[in-house]
């Protein structure tokens, strides 16, 4: 099927936006570009939505989150979210409305971290972050009035990344199914770039593999980007090693035109092959970052409140 009209539209708005316009080069031009270009996406949170701003105190460090959290539902369930952007770019704030859609949508509270940025933060900082804001809000649940035996994370594209790693890790740590559920939207999955996707869908729209190939670099350096199928750590390679403790439910989603696509089907079937369950989703029409647009195109709307369906039943058997 083809890339859905309103999302071409939207590309044809950006394209005409920023023509003439030089090609930010190094990671903070980027970061400002990609928050003038995501502000318009910004909607109003939905009705009965409660917002508020925390600050996790870990070692060395202080995180910014965003919990959102649906008026109405006592105790409500927890997903931790993980904006996507490289590893690089992106926040809270990009990606307000994808956290504030996904707790309307899920009725659970949605805790957005603004986990530290490559290059100024390379790996393993981000994974760590992850981890660490995991065990943070797994220690508050109950304070913060939620329910306080359940956990899940969320992410999308290098987001999706670090909530799988911090589902393994922080699982692995605790010896148990701390993180009981993962939904991973269009993830990053392996430093490898030469799938099929990648190939179909190498000048995107919505991301190319060039791009990809920079986000990679700024996250793990060149020579480890060069290894690529040969890396051998799991926090980089999703798939490079059995997995230490996968959470019990799993919804994996990937957009059609994408070259991230194949990422996302790649760690759906690694899933399976270790007896972890899982949906896997392929949304039609859609390229990476349609979660992002969903004010834009309804029909990235539709396919969120789709995954967002069945991340829901999953969770009761979780």
């Amino acid at each position: 099927m083809a890339i859905d009209p309103q999302l071409l539209a939207y590309y044809r708005r950006l394209a005409d936006q920023y023509s003439g316009r030089p090609v930010p080069v190094d990671a903070p031009a980027r970061r400002a570009r990609f928050a003038e270009v995501a502000a318009p996406s910004v909607a109003d949170d939905p009705d009965g939505m409660e917002t508020v701003d925390l600050s996790l105190a870990l070692p060395g460090r202080t995180l910014a989150a965003r919990l959102f959290r649906p008026s109405g539902v006592a105790r409500p369930r927890l997903i931790i979210y993980f904006h996507g952007g490289g590893w690089v770019v992106g926040s809270h704030e990009t990606h307000h409305t994808v956290a504030a859609l996904l707790a309307s949508d899920t009725g659970c509270a949605v805790a957005s971290i603004d986990y530290r940025l490559a290059p100024e933060f390379p790996f393993p900082a981000p994974c760590d972050d992850a981890v660490e804001a995991v065990q943070w809000f797994a220690a508050r649940r109950a304070a913060l009035g939620l329910d306080p035996d359940f956990l899940a994370v969320a992410g999308d594209s290098a987001g999706g990344h670090l909530a799988a790693v911090a589902a393994q890790q922080a699982n692995a740590l605790a010896g148990d199914d701390l993180v009981r559920a993962q939904l991973l939207i269009y993830p990053v999955t392996a430093p490898v770039l030469s799938s099929e996707s990648y190939r179909a869908f190498a000048d995107g729209p919505g991301l190319t593999r060039d791009e990809m190939a920079w986000f990679w670099t700024q996250f793990i350096g060149a020579d480890a980007l060069a290894r690529g199928a040969q890396t051998d750590d799991p926090r980089i390679h999703l798939m490079a090693a059995a997995p230490a403790r996968l959470p019990p439910a799993s919804v994996v989603m990937v957009a059609a035109h994408d070259v991230l696509r194949d990422d996302g089907l790649a760690y759906a079937d690694f899933l399976v092959r270790h007896d972890a369950p899982v949906i896997t989703i392929e949304a039609s029409g859609m390229t990476h970052g349609f979660a992002r647009l969903q004010p834009d195109a309804p029909r990235a709307r539709e396919w969120m409140r789709r995954a967002a369906a069945a991340f829901v039943d999953l969770l009761d058997d979780a």
